[in-house]
């Protein structure tokens, strides 16, 4: 995303908050703050495990309301 040009001082970006908590939601399991894996393969599965676990938490959360 692109800061537009037309516009001085700080914009908030809308995308880039969405894509930022994601990645911090993903960063938050214990072997992903840190980069020791030997294969590119290996830190792929890892946060493929990560996005997996932060989904089904989501679908079996009661709903409120």
């Amino acid at each position: 995303m692109s800061r537009p040009a037309n516009i001085p001082g700080f914009v908030v970006v809308p995308r880039r908050r969405v894509v930022e908590r994601t990645l911090s939601w993903l960063v938050r399991g214990r072997r992903n703050v840190r980069d020791h894996e030997r294969l590119p393969q290996h830190s792929a599965a890892h946060l493929t495990w990560a996005a997996i676990t932060l989904m089904t938490r989501a679908l079996t959360r009661p709903a409120t309301g």
